[in-house]
Formats: structure tokens, sequence, C-alpha cells
């Protein structure tokens, strides 16, 4: 009888042991994909301010992941520079809008942002996707879109009118009511 109790009160022991193991984990996981959205919204900011106001190729040229440095040589890192910067300084603040999410739940975070930055004549939109795949945040793919680049950005022209019936055309009919019968139809 001693030696079933002296059992169980290990089995006890070693469960109480294995559920404070994974409790500790959780929090872990979840505080570390907490820090990770932070960083990776702190990275989307430093990388728009980077680009846009301060118009650093450098910070562009190395944090490209491989894919975007394929999509973007040096040559077009430059011209994507030099779009910039015929723009101008941004006036006022620039309000960065997007969100991380993660592939897993708790790995591999990648977030996709967007921003109208304001210049003294127009505007021009933003978009940054950026990832953490190993060691790094890096931008996957990025935009610049000038105001008078963007389809539509003037005012919507007026819709034509309906077109007019001919004089010898009847009006359309209304159709009877549903569930009544035609007349005659008894």
């Amino acid at each position: 009888m001693k030696l079933r109790s002296k059992s169980s009160g290990q089995i006890i022991a070693i469960l109480v042991i294995v559920l404070g193991l994974v409790g500790v984990g959780f929090w872990w996981l979840y505080s570390n994909k907490q820090q990770m959205a932070k960083d990776g919204r702190a990275f989307a900011h430093e990388a728009t301010q980077r680009i846009v106001v301060q118009h650093d190729l450098n910070f562009f040229g190395s944090h490209l992941s491989p894919q975007a440095r394929m999509n973007f040589p040096v040559s077009a890192q430059q011209e994507f520079m030099n779009d910039i910067v015929q723009m101008g300084s941004p006036v006022g603040a620039i309000d960065l809008q997007g969100q991380m999410e993660f592939q897993s739940q708790f790995f591999e975070p990648h977030g996709a942002f967007h921003a109208r930055i304001n210049y003294p004549v127009k505007y021009a939109d933003f978009d940054l996707s950026i990832s953490h795949p190993v060691g790094r945040w890096q931008i996957d793919t990025i935009g610049f879109v000038k105001q008078s680049d963007q389809l539509g950005s003037g005012p919507a022209p007026a819709a034509p009118p309906p077109p007019s019936l001919p004089p010898s055309a009847a009006p359309p009919s209304s159709a009877p009511p549903a569930g009544s019968a035609p007349p005659g139809a008894n």
C-alpha cells in the first residue's frame, strides 16, 4: 500500500513539473511573438524614415531580400531613390499603417505596411512588405507611386445620362405583382 502512494506522488510531481515547463514554453513563445511584432513595426518605421525622408540608398540596398535584390538591381535602386528625391521632403508626419502576421502562429513574421506621404505639391503612396526569415529584418517588396502615376487620381468623370426613348417607343410596362393572375386567366 505504501508503494502505491509513493509512486502516485512521484507521478503527480512529474506532471506538475511537465505542466510548468509547458506553461513556461507557451509564455516564452507568446512574449517572443509580441517582441518580434514590435521589432517588425519598428523596422518598418525606420525603413520608411531612412528611405523616404533621409533618402538613404545604402540602407535601402543593404536591407533588400535576395529576391528583392534580383527585382531591384543597383541601377533600379538608384532610379527608385531618384523618384523619391524628386518629390522633395515630405510635409508633416508620415502615418505608416500596417500589421504583422506570423506564418506558423509564432514563427516566420512578415508585415505589410502602407503610407500616403504628403509633399508640397502632391502626394505619393508608399508600400512596404518586410520579413524576418533568419537573423535580421529585410525588405521583400517596396513601392512608391506618385499621384500623377496613379490611375484615376483626378476627379471621376460624370456618368453619361441614361439613353432616352425614341418618341414612338412605348414606355416600359411594369410587370404584375407576384401572385396575381393576368386578366381573364381564371
